[in-house]
């Protein structure tokens, strides 16, 4: 299985960020974490939750296959997975449904790292 490099995914996140023309700051009031949080995240130094790594995603209006590993675009395989004891969720208001969306493209990422094994 492929490990997750927490130094690479902190340098992806910091790149995005740069590349809006965001400040730690302005990332980090977005997500509701500490800017010095977020620079240990950037640096690889401490772990987020994958609600952390959502909020992120969302702020910077990015995809986690884009954050975690580097590419983007995934398959739709794990989708048709989590669809049967997930409709109900899709059906909630409009913000439950964006964090579903959100969960539902980290996880793709995971499964498709984990099947290239």
């Amino acid at each position: 299985m492929k490990e997750l490099d927490y130094g690479r995914l902190g340098m992806r996140i910091r790149q995005v960020r740069k590349a809006r023309g965001w400040s730690q700051d302005q990332l980090a009031k977005k997500c509701g974490i500490s800017m010095s949080f977020l620079g240990h995240i950037e640096r690889g130094t401490r772990i987020m939750s994958l609600e952390t790594l959502v909020n992120i995603c969302k702020a910077l209006d990015t995809g986690a296959d884009e954050l975690l590993w580097g590419v983007a675009g995934t398959s739709d395989s794990v989708l048709e997975l989590w669809e049967p004891s997930q409709k109900a969720k899709k059906q909630t208001d409009h913000a439950e449904s964006d964090s579903y969306s959100m969960y539902v493209r980290i996880m793709k990422s995971v499964a498709e790292i984990m099947n290239e094994t």
